[in-house]
């Protein structure tokens, strides 16, 4: 027998993905008869009151408009009551202390979704990670989704697969049913660490294909960067027990081709600012979205090193980050590096 919808949806997040992510969940319930109500937790006032008066989150989406089975909230108390699914939209370095406020307020039985993708910093654990231990939920209650996800896109509803993975693949699918909609396919998979690293080590590879196009390089040595991006990203999914047929689908190949390629990747935009000169601090102060690539290309770094995992793209992202090395030596530093075998990982 099918499980049954969930009744209440909460949405922990109302930034791009996280209001995204709710239409999708509110147009997938209309498009199904199934009746869900989504609630949106958000806290800035203006962007709460913009989603019940107007049915618009302007500040990150423009004039989309928002399904009217979709209420957005200053109370989190309000959003998580009585909700069977629970999404987290939220930045990856506030998650756990973040759920530490939330817990008491989660229903025993909730299944946990995460929209995240980075690493945390000091613990260098995945999301996924983070919710189990804050939460003490297993691994069967908490799901992630990911893939080519450039939210604007969706929420135009242009055509958009994904996917959605859980320890448990009947979880799995029961989340990917109440996220189908008209335009978003989800599939499902039970490789929760080869998703979740793919998302990950994609915004650090993005960094770097934006310094090469802010750098006005050309499409060989971007195609370079993202093909040996991906060669990095799955010698990391690998050591830590992730498939590799994972990193030639949505979630490993699909999402790094669209993040490393679209003007509407936050990372990419943040590695085109510092390729024409920009610094850091300039190129936070004009984004007004988190970049988390720079945030986690640490965190990949350092887990990297534990793993003995070679991943010479990060490194030189880091190494960018911290002042070390130039935007003008990038190129050189990749190239550098000793002959081997393409198929060698």
């Amino acid at each position: 027998m099918t499980p049954a919808p969930p009744a209440s949806i909460a949405v922990l997040g109302a930034g791009s993905w996280g209001t995204t992510f709710a239409k999708v969940l509110a147009d997938s319930s209309i498009a199904s008869g199934a009746g869900t109500v989504i609630r949106i937790w958000g806290r800035r006032p203006e962007v709460v009151e913009e989603i019940n008066a107007k049915q618009r989150n302007s500040q990150y989406l423009k004039d989309i408009e928002l399904p009217a089975n979709i209420t957005a909230f200053l109370d989190v108390a309000q959003v998580l009551d009585g909700a069977g699914l629970v999404v987290l939209a939220v930045p990856a370095q506030s998650l756990r202390l973040q759920l530490r406020e939330w817990k008491p307020l989660i229903a025993s039985d909730a299944v946990v979704v995460s929209l995240m993708k980075g690493l945390e910093l000091g613990s260098d654990e995945r999301m996924s990670e983070v919710i189990s231990e804050e939460l003490g939920i297993g691994v069967e209650r908490i799901a992630v989704v990911s893939g080519p996800n450039l939210a604007m896109e969706i929420a135009r509803e242009e055509p958009t697969a994904s996917v959605v993975a859980s320890a448990d693949a009947d979880v799995a699918a029961w989340i990917a049913r109440a996220c189908t909609a008209p335009y978003f396919r989800p599939y499902t998979s039970t490789d929760v660490v080869g998703v979740e690293i793919g998302g990950i080590v994609k915004n650090v590879i993005a960094l770097a294909v934006g310094i090469c196009e802010g750098k006005q390089m050309g499409d060989n040595t971007k195609a370079s960067v993202i093909t040996r991006g991906l060669a990095e990203t799955t010698r990391l999914a690998l050591a830590l027990g992730g498939m590799a047929h994972t990193m030639a689908g949505l979630a490993g190949l699909g999402d790094l081709v669209a993040t490393c390629s679209s003007p509407l990747s936050r990372n990419h935009t943040a590695g085109r600012l510092l390729g024409k000169g920009l610094t850091l601090d300039e190129v936070t102060a004009e984004m007004n979205q988190t970049a988390e690539g720079i945030k986690s290309s640490q965190a990949v770094h350092e887990l990297a090193g534990k793993l003995g995992v070679d991943m010479p793209i990060t490194a030189a992202v880091v190494a960018v980050l911290a002042g070390k090395v130039s935007v003008d030596q990038l190129g050189q530093l990749l190239l550098a590096r000793e002959l081997k075998s393409e198929g060698d990982y």
